[in-house]
């Protein structure tokens, strides 16, 4: 699986970027019919302090996948949205194998 990822409007960083593909990395080897990856990390506006947002779009056979989170930080973020991923590959492999 290819995986690529991009900082919007803020510095890139490298602890972000292996440990977010570490994260994708064990869920390409669960799924090993994922193609690719893109992430976006990016701030919001938000009050109340939660305004780290990860989104990721996997491609796979059939619709793309998309889930996104925001949280408090980018971290907790990315474990959120592989969570929330994971779920719908769940659901799309139970159908795939009907």
């Amino acid at each position: 699986m290819t995986i690529s990822i991009q900082y919007v409007k803020m510095p890139q960083s490298d602890t972000m970027n292996e440990f977010t593909t570490a994260r994708l990395e064990k869920l390409a080897k669960k799924y090993d019919w994922l193609i690719s990856a893109t992430v976006h990390f990016k701030t919001a506006q938000d009050n109340n302090g939660r305004n780290k947002v990860c989104e990721i779009e996997l491609s796979a056979p059939g619709p793309r996948i998309f889930a996104s989170s925001i949280e408090l930080h980018f971290e907790s973020a990315v474990k959120e949205t592989i969570r929330d991923l994971e779920r719908q590959l769940k659901k799309r492999k139970a159908t795939r194998s009907n």
